[in-house]
């Protein structure tokens, strides 16, 4: 156990069960001594978050759908009520129709697109808007990409324009939030085998290219982007904002 993040509180989106990127930051946080609080989008995901929780020694879990403004302003009113500061945000959320993950890109649908690109990515400007306001002692915000916004990936398609417009709004938040002392930046993770990634056509091929071609010829470990996460929530990293770092064993550096 260490003590970077000890008498923090940090708000984790996004934890759905043990192979998700959001359990490996947060198993991370909690040995730095961070206070956790865990959200979910409804019901479905209830109980296995609240499951997670427990094992970390009773972490708070809250419902809030990014989706719905009113269940952002209802979760950030109860953090004021009961934490009144909060002093780091993990964002793990994205989405898209997995039918628009398994055609092509060009017949990505008008309102799937939307859908993606909401959830993806406007979500971090809502809930950073709330989370700013309780902030009041400096604060960080990390939030999830993956380099298919930089670069073609066979299946990724709208996921990738949708991580591009997040990794952009990470740099245009982190000019409106840096006055208030608070940074904003991005983890461009490796090919990791999540439950989303399954919905992503081919999602094999990448990771068994990886292994073939990154630098450490090996596939991320969770542990890896929870350190990284930590890094970047505690006061080590207090003159990094807007970046987007890649935890990727190399793979990002690679050509053809």
């Amino acid at each position: 156990m260490g003590d970077l993040l000890k008498g923090r509180n940090i708000i984790i989106m996004g934890v759905r069960n043990k192979w998700s990127i959001a359990w490996g930051i947060a198993e991370a946080a909690h040995k730095q001594g961070a206070s956790l609080v865990f959200t979910y989008q409804g019901e479905r995901e209830k109980a296995d978050v609240e499951k997670l929780a427990a094992e970390l020694g009773g972490v708070d879990v809250y419902q809030m759908d990014v989706a719905s403004d009113s269940d952002i302003d209802a979760f950030f009113d109860i953090m004021k009520d009961k934490y009144g500061v909060v002093h780091g945000l993990v964002h793990a959320i994205a989405f898209a129709k997995r039918e628009d993950l398994q055609d092509s890109f060009l017949n990505t649908s008008r309102d799937g697109f939307a859908l993606a690109l909401d959830i993806s990515a406007y979500s971090l400007v809502a809930v950073s808007r709330r989370a700013s306001e309780l902030m009041t002692e400096g604060g960080s915000i990390v939030t999830l990409t993956y380099m298919g916004s930089e670069k073609v990936f066979q299946g990724y398609n709208v996921m990738g324009v949708a991580k591009a417009a997040l990794e952009t709004s990470v740099r245009y938040l982190a000019n409106d939030l840096g006055p208030s002392g608070i940074r904003i930046n991005a983890i461009s993770a490796g090919s990791v085998k999540t439950l989303s990634a399954r919905g992503v056509k081919n999602f094999g091929s990448i990771l068994e290219a990886t292994r073939e071609r990154a630098p450490l010829r090996r596939t991320v470990e969770l542990q890896e982007l929870g350190d990284t996460a930590v890094f970047l929530l505690s006061p080590m990293s207090g003159g990094t904002t807007g970046e987007t770092i890649h935890v990727d064993c190399g793979m990002n550096i690679m050509g053809i």
